[in-house]
């Protein structure tokens, strides 16, 4: 009889606590689903990972293109995708590109997924 009684205690209580973390407006949805697109590509997450593990925090375009088997113009559509997201900047030096990543944009999406968020501490 106990067994039910704690059932019908879980039911009425509800099987989890109530979302505390701050909740995203649509207009942030749709924003973050397109930084989310532009991450759900292996070629894109990996150049965003080169671009942020490199000495200094940037890299040259002529360095992105080796690690891949893929020609200039499809990296270069990549980074283009990567920017128009809000990920990565870029800065002509004579006739090389240098990319970095925006650290407010990675923060943001840290902050998504930060237990703290969600959590009462």
């Amino acid at each position: 009889m106990s067994k039910s009684l704690a059932l019908e205690d879980v039911t009425t209580a509800g099987c989890c606590a109530p979302l505390s973390g701050p909740q995203l407006s649509e207009q942030e949805a749709a924003e973050l689903a397109k930084v989310f697109k532009a991450l759900a590509d292996p070629v894109r997450l990996r150049l965003l990972n080169l671009i942020a593990s490199q000495e200094g925090g940037e890299a040259c375009v002529c360095d992105l293109t080796g690690p891949f088997d893929l020609t200039a113009p499809t990296i270069s559509h990549h980074l283009k995708v990567l920017r128009q997201a809000g990920l990565i900047t870029g800065e002509r030096r004579g006739t090389w590109v240098y990319y970095r990543v925006i650290p407010e944009a990675l923060t943001r999406l840290s902050g998504l997924f930060a237990l703290s968020a969600f959590v009462d501490a």
